[in-house]
């Protein structure tokens, strides 16, 4: 078994894809999210949403339509990227422990599903900013609340499912651990990623006035995986 799954000819019995190609499909993906996530949620959200500013926020969104609508498809290709490799590791992890890799599947399905719906939340903003109706039956004052209201869902939301993307990472990191075609290495590296992931999203709930700056640090686990 371990010299067929060195050569990578080892194939899923149901969809015939290789193990070689897995990991090219999720590596692919991971790439297009390196690009397109850091867009959306380090350059477009900060640069248009000005926390406590309601007015300006809007102002901001109303003045830059284009990189607030290039930002909700960031989102979106990362979302959709998200969705590929929950299935590319699905069929890599596989061979180790196939009712263990479906469920560490299924953790990073829940929350791009999460994800998704946290986004609709800035589809609201762009409808609510851009249609003559809501212009007219809002006074500013009201619409410039609900689009914080909007703006402050999805970030809830968005930060839920994190939490169900930190359990995929950490049992992504335990089957990678366990294979013995790809480096230990690699799960070392993504258990930290996980956990890091878990206590920032845990830190305002169970311990927020321990200093956790680390934490943010240990994405780059993700990111040589990829």
């Amino acid at each position: 078994m371990t010299e067929v799954l060195a050569s990578n000819k080892i194939t899923n019995s149901t969809n015939k894809t290789s193990l070689s190609a897995a990991a090219l499909i999720a590596g692919i993906s991971l790439l297009i999210m390196v690009i397109a996530a850091p867009f959306a949620e380090l350059f477009v959200y900060p640069k248009l949403v000005v926390p406590d500013h309601a007015a300006e926020t809007a102002k901001n969104i109303i003045a830059n339509k284009t990189l607030f609508i290039s930002g909700l498809l960031g989102y979106l290709i990362t979302f959709i990227c998200d969705l590929l490799v929950s299935w590319a590791l699905y069929v890599l992890l596989k061979p180790v422990n196939e009712n263990l890799s479906l469920l560490t599947a299924l953790f990073r399905l829940v929350y791009t599903v999460i994800a998704l719906v946290a986004l609709l939340n800035l589809v609201t903003v762009f409808r609510l900013l851009n249609t003559s109706d809501f212009l007219t039956v809002y006074q500013p004052d009201q619409l410039n609340a609900q689009v914080m209201l909007s703006l402050n869902a999805f970030r809830t939301h968005f930060h839920f499912g994190i939490l169900f993307f930190s359990i995929h990472l950490m049992l992504l990191g335990y089957l990678v651990i366990r294979s013995k075609y790809i480096p230990v290495i690699f799960g070392v590296l993504l258990i930290i990623a996980g956990l890091g992931y878990l206590l920032t999203t845990l830190k305002p709930f169970l311990f927020p006035n321990i200093n956790l700056d680390f934490a943010t640090y240990t994405f780059y686990g993700e990111l040589i995986f990829m």
